[in-house]
């Protein structure tokens, strides 16, 4: 099964339910039958009690900082670099993120006994999951879906005969929380308000179809209704007005369930129709839960990634469609007060693997919450460049929140400058795939600009003339020699810094030629791109991760920031860099043989990326397969945590590792750095036939792709320019057809074809034996 996730029985935990939402808001249900529960959240209720934090001037203490860490002197340098620039001052102080929270539950319980028969589904394409049973003869159905048209929660109730329930509102106990309940026949309101923190409000309205309904406290009572319709809100303070004001905004219409399912499908689909892939094999009709199990246990089922993408898929929609912030650590769904990293906005690779995928199947609009995300921080981020490093442009902290303050605040981690750069990425990806002017001319290169004017005065030159990175780190590792006392040292120029300003400044040299403005600009960034450090390979034919060829303290850390310039960044190719290349294979062959407890929600799944992009498909779908199956201790809770039963990523529910198996899928399918398209790059042999339609290419390419016997048999081809369209690694003789029919001319040169392609006119490509 391709598109469904079911089970036999409720869930038991939190991270056993299913998700739905509508991008403002989220919903996780459990399907129990004594009692069910649907826990609830709002994008923008975080606590607030931080939410005016601030930077302070600390650039006096920089040079200092960098006199240290020139000298050698790593252990010394990194702490006084802690103690400078993070916004608190030892390991283990509470940060000022603030925690993105639950606003509470949904509870009900309807009156029968035992039940049988017990199904609980989950249906992507129709966005619908459902629980049905029977009890003493009577069949139950619940549905549940996040109606987008409405942006409401609805649960619809039904059974064969007159039913009765009670349903009431809840929350965790939190003593910084105050709650009020307000009870009426025809609705549920539960008024909260945090310490010093903002406030928000929880409205269900009850629509009973005959029966009666009464009121018992805090409760509502349903007796002997035909039918009862639950419309599910919440609303916060966090924009400055009252939360009852954000509710009533979204009203339900009078209209039937099957109306409403309708709209709301029409609606969804037009989000989720965009992309499809089917792969020629079995696919199991076991529970989810038992085909999960089954596969651990060593039976092949090599349609489960087909499912983890669509689910990713399904994930993506339901956090964004009609959000206005981008999914945070856990998308939008978390039940705990102090969730893990408060749900925050990570910027060393976590915000950035939920969106590796999304440019590539469709989802444009999910992106664009992205692009706004980076944009709303910018005003912060100039006064946090000025205050902490006396620099101009912008600095972008590892982490934030949802209030866009670019406050460091983890002590051992915070002293970090790339976080701007590697986000500038995917606006650069944003252009390329879209190939809008507008949008590179008025919203990228500016960024682009902000990101490497902050570079610009950043830099310090050594008296080699190269341009040195000081502080610099590579995130989140360390290395021996760099101190015990935390977790990340700080060195000069690590690897990864170079390539981000690489990466960085080329994209803004390329919208500057694009746009034709800034001459000047641009012959100061090529003059800082030719006076960067090299690249070095170590003594085990490593690709260096620090200026020195440090032994890493953790040989099998969880992050491959090093790694960057292979994927997801495009600064390095076999071609021009074949040397560094096999380099950068030797550094994860080497951090993947020393595997033990180092594991994060996208370790595997960065690593099958890398490996699909380096050309080394069998490892690519090994470390696939081994995340989703994820049989591998935690290390930071030291048990064995497989996959949840409903497909989430175990790692506390860590949104980043279901879209990144995603961007696994997609880079095995099509790959196009540098706007070249490098069709089926890593097509395992698992799926030897197969097709995949809506697949998008950066240089604004539509393709869809069949395959046979593990070959290419046709690749359709749309673009959004008149443009030269280049074919990497194409053996063999091909013909290209337009959309007319007449042939179209190509040019051979080595392993690349190139063919002229007309804008909205498709062409087909076919090898001919």
């Amino acid at each position: 099964m391709f598109s469904k996730l079911w089970h036999a029985q409720p869930g038991e935990e939190f991270n056993d339910g299913y998700l739905i939402g509508t991008g403002r808001l989220g919903g996780m249900l459990l399907g129990g039958t004594d009692t069910e529960r649907v826990a609830l959240n709002n994008e923008w209720l975080w606590r607030g009690e931080f939410r005016t934090r601030d930077t302070q001037k600390k650039s006096q203490h920089l040079a200092k900082v960098r006199e240290l860490l020139l000298a050698g002197n790593y252990p010394e340098g990194t702490m006084e670099a802690n103690k400078a620039f993070s916004g608190v001052q030892a390991k283990g102080m509470p940060n000022h993120i603030d925690p993105y929270q639950p606003a509470g539950d949904l509870h009900f319980a309807l009156d029968h006994g035992p039940v049988e028969n017990y199904r609980r589904e989950l249906d992507l394409e129709t966005a619908v999951a459902t629980v049905q049973y029977s009890s003493g003869g009577i069949n139950f159905k619940r549905e549940y879906v996040a109606h987008l048209p409405c942006d409401l929660l609805l649960v619809h109730l039904t059974a064969d005969k007159p039913f009765s329930g009670t349903f009431w509102l809840g929350r965790t106990e939190d003593p910084a929380c105050t709650l009020a309940f307000q009870t009426q026949p025809d609705k549920l309101v539960m008024a909260g308000a945090f310490t010093e923190g903002i406030a928000f409000e929880v409205q269900v309205d009850i629509r009973a179809i005959d029966g009666s309904v009464t009121v018992d406290g805090d409760r509502v009572v349903v007796r002997e209704a035909k039918e009862i319709l639950l419309a599910i809100d919440v609303g916060t303070s966090s924009k400055g007005g009252l939360p009852a004001d954000e509710c009533a905004l979204h009203n339900l219409p009078q209209t039937s369930w099957k109306e409403l399912l309708a709209e709301n499908k029409q609606l969804y689909r037009k989000l989720y129709d965009g992309f499809e892939l089917n792969v020629d094999v079995e696919s199991s009709d076991l529970p989810t839960d038992e085909r999960l199990q089954a596969a651990r246990d060593g039976s092949e089922d090599r349609a489960l990634p087909v499912l983890h993408l669509n689910f990713a898929r399904y994930l993506m929609i339901a956090s964004t469609a009609n959000a206005e912030l981008p999914p945070n650590l856990q998308g939008k769904w978390n039940e705990q007060l102090t969730p893990p990293w408060d749900c925050d906005y990570h910027h060393d690779v976590n915000l950035q693997a939920n969106y590796w995928f999304a440019e590539g199947c469709g989802l444009g609009q999910a992106v664009e919450l992205l692009m706004k995300h980076i944009e709303r921080l910018v005003p912060h981020a100039r006064k946090a460049a000025r205050d902490l490093y006396d620099c101009d442009g912008v600095y972008f902290p590892i982490q934030t929140d949802v209030w866009s303050r670019a406050t460091p605040d983890s002590f051992g981690w915070a002293v970090w400058i790339g976080g701007a750069a590697w986000l500038a990425m995917h606006m650069w990806w944003r252009f390329e795939y879209g190939r809008d002017m507008d949008f590179l001319a008025q919203r990228a290169y500016p960024f682009f600009k902000e990101v490497a004017a902050f570079y610009e005065s950043y830099l310090i030159t050594d008296e080699n003339g190269t341009y040195q990175v000081v502080p610099s780190q590579s995130p989140e590792n360390n290395f021996v020699g760099g101190g015990t006392e935390l977790s990340v040292a700080l060195c000069v120029s690590s690897t990864m810094d170079v390539q981000l300003i690489r990466s960085v400044l080329g994209q803004a040299i390329k919208s500057a030629e694009l746009l034709d403005v800034d001459a000047g600009k641009c012959q100061k960034w090529r003059e800082i791109l030719d006076h960067l450090p090299p690249l070095k390979i170590g003594k085990h034919g490593q690709l260096q991760e620090w200026n020195e060829d440090f032994q890493e303290t953790k040989i099998d850390h969880r992050h491959y920031s090093h790694l960057i310039g292979v994927y997801p960044g495009d600064m390095m190719d076999p071609e021009t860099a074949p040397d560094l290349w096999a380099a950068a294979k030797q550094s994860l062959l080497r951090r993947l043989e020393n595997e033990g407890n180092e594991y994060s929600s996208f370790t595997w799944t960065w690593a099958a990326c890398l490996f699909t992009r380096l050309g080394d498909v069998d490892r690519a779908w090994a470390y696939m397969i081994k995340h989703i199956l994820n049989m591998s201790s935690n290390s930071l809770i030291n048990l064995v945590t497989p996959l949840y039963v409903n497909l989430e990523d175990p790692h506390w529910f860590q949104i980043d590792g279901n879209f990144s198996v995603a961007a696994v899928i997609l880079e095995m399918l099509l790959q196009s750095y540098h706007e070249e398209l490098h069709l089926l790059p890593g097509l395992p042999s698992a799926w030897p036939a197969g097709s995949v339609k809506g697949l998008r290419g950066r240089g604004g390419y539509t393709l869809d792709i069949t395959w046979e016997s593990g070959l290419l048999s046709e690749a359709k081809i749309s673009s959004l320019e008149n443009r030269t369209c280049t074919i990497l690694h194409a053996a063999g003789k091909y013909a290209i057809n337009g959309s007319d029919g007449k042939e179209i001319q190509c040019k051979t040169e080595g392993h690349r074809i190139r063919f002229e392609v007309e804008a909205g006119k498709a062409c087909a490509i076919c090898p001919i034996a």
